[in-house]
């Protein structure tokens, strides 16, 4: 899968760079903020992978959701981690019922075996 003609690993590689460049000339960010920022990209990145391949888009769905409250929280939103966790449930709900609709079985299921009636003797 490329993104704009590149593998998505040159395109986190990109950001990841470019985020230092910038704290060395003058962006104020620390530490955590620019690991934050560097894990919201690979998550896109993920998500981006999980959809052109249809595999795995619920779970890298979340994971870009729970790096965009981790990124959120890094720059300053005040939720305590309760309200995080009851964010990630929700989303975890819609995507399981949006997952139930979109997967079926690879095999029909075999009937159950009847009971053999009772010999006497």
């Amino acid at each position: 899968m490329r993104i704009f003609g590149r593998e998505p690993a040159l395109w986190i590689a990109l950001i990841g760079v470019a985020v230092k460049l910038s704290t060395a000339f003058g962006l104020d960010l620390s530490d955590g903020q620019q690991a934050t920022v560097n894990a919201v990209a690979v998550a896109v990145a993920g998500l981006l992978v999980a959809l052109s391949t249809h595999d795995g888009i619920a779970a890298a769905a979340l994971g870009l959701l729970q790096a965009g409250i981790a990124l959120a929280v890094g720059f300053g939103l005040h939720w305590a981690p309760e309200q995080q966790a009851t964010v990630m449930s929700f989303a975890a709900a819609l995507a399981a019922m949006w997952t139930r609709t979109q997967v079926t079985a690879p095999v029909p299921a075999t009937p159950k075996p009847t009971a053999a009636p009772a010999r006497k003797g």
